[in-house]
């Protein structure tokens, strides 16, 4: 019987490629199979107000340097350096011997000035009468009139004179001009002083100035009586609030950022001028906004997309974002958490789960395994 000869090659090349194709095969199968860990969180809703975060220092609402007004030796002191002082109260006093001398003396020359008057008054009535009878020359009652009008004005000149010396020995006497805190005390008793000397330094604590700056690409949002929330180290977490009080004509050059003032009360004393603070101000009101954490956006140049977790497969999805918001969230076992939030304006809708961790290593469609949910 004949039988049909089958080359000896291709003998050899008939299980090369089934084994070729078994490893193949054997490794799609494996790339399909491939499951990649990934952590999610829930897009979220929340009540939201857009914000500009900023740094800032507190300064007094007031400060006002107290002068002597008069030349004279420092008698006594009635406050010092931390003193917390009511306008009206009195600060210091000025030895003022030599101003209740100059009183008396301006007190009798006005004396003396009014009974010259009265007496050249009278001489004048006299003369009046006997000149519209003519019993007296035009020269003589010109004569009274004229001494008459010099001690009218001395009678006013020695009314300043009197008026000047009591003023003077009133400020002997230095009192606050404001309520407040004395920052600085600048002389002792026993001191030399003169007019102009400085001899305290004032500050009016409550409320406070805080000032910050704000970007110039920040600047169109600024409005006065915005709310500002701000933090200080030596409180921690605790807020303090405040409203927009000034918003300045001009940029700063340099800095290419525009200032701000807000006033934040004080009635408690806690907060104290120069302390540096870390400022959120608030640009608008509250709004409703779908939130997912910043870590799960992938940029690529001006595009930014995120991975949603639909069942066992990763889908991505093409964004368009908004503000960044950041929220203190409470998480179970351990304290409270400060988390960075992008508002999503397109591409993600509430209750879906975004990809928080794992993204780097997907693709559309990628299967995935969630080992932590939030």
């Amino acid at each position: 019987m004949y039988r049909k000869k089958i080359p000896f090659t291709l003998l050899l090349i008939t299980p090369v490629f089934l084994i070729f194709s078994l490893s193949a095969c054997g490794k799609k199968e494996n790339i399909e199979e491939k499951v990649i860990n990934v952590k999610v969180h829930k897009a979220e809703k929340k009540s939201v107000r857009p914000y500009v975060e900023t740094i800032g220092s507190l300064s007094p609402f007031e400060e006002v340097i107290v002068s002597a007004e008069v030349d004279g030796i420092l008698k006594d002191i009635k406050a010092e350096e931390g003193t917390i002082v009511s306008k009206g109260m009195l600060l210091a006093t000025i030895s003022e011997i030599d101003y209740e001398l100059d009183v008396k003396r301006s007190e009798a020359a006005l004396k003396q000035a009014e009974a010259t008057f009265a007496n050249t008054k009278l001489e004048f009535q006299r003369k009046s009468a006997l000149y519209k009878e003519q019993l007296v020359t035009q020269q003589q009652f010109d004569d009274v009139s004229t001494r008459l009008s010099l001690s009218e004005a001395e009678v006013e000149k020695a009314k300043s004179t009197l008026s000047l010396a009591r003023q003077k020995l009133f400020k002997t006497r230095i009192y606050s001009p404001i309520d407040g805190v004395v920052k600085e005390k600048k002389v002792t008793a026993g001191n030399y002083v003169r007019n102009g000397s400085n001899l305290f330094v004032i500050i009016k604590n409550n409320p406070l100035k805080l000032f910050f700056t704000v970007s110039e690409k920040d600047i169109g949002k600024l409005k006065k009586g915005q709310d500002v929330i701000f933090r200080v180290d030596a409180f921690g977490d605790r807020e303090f609030k405040g409203k927009v009080n000034i918003i300045y004509p001009s940029l700063e050059e340099k800095t290419r950022s525009l200032q701000v003032e807000a006033l934040t009360p004080n009635t408690d004393g806690l907060l104290k001028p120069g302390l540096f603070a870390k400022v959120t101000l608030f640009t608008g009101e509250a709004k409703e906004a779908i939130l997912i954490p910043s870590i799960s956006l992938i940029y690529e140049g001006e595009k930014v997309s995120a991975f949603v977790a639909e069942g066992d497969v990763a889908r991505l999805r093409k964004l368009r974002i908004g503000q960044q918001y950041k929220i203190s969230s409470k998480i179970e076992g351990a304290d409270s958490k400060v988390i960075e939030y992008i508002e999503i304006i397109e591409g993600i809708k509430e209750g879906e789960m975004v990809v928080t961790v794992g993204q780097q290593n997907l693709s559309e469609n990628t299967k995935i395994k969630i080992v932590d949910s939030r």
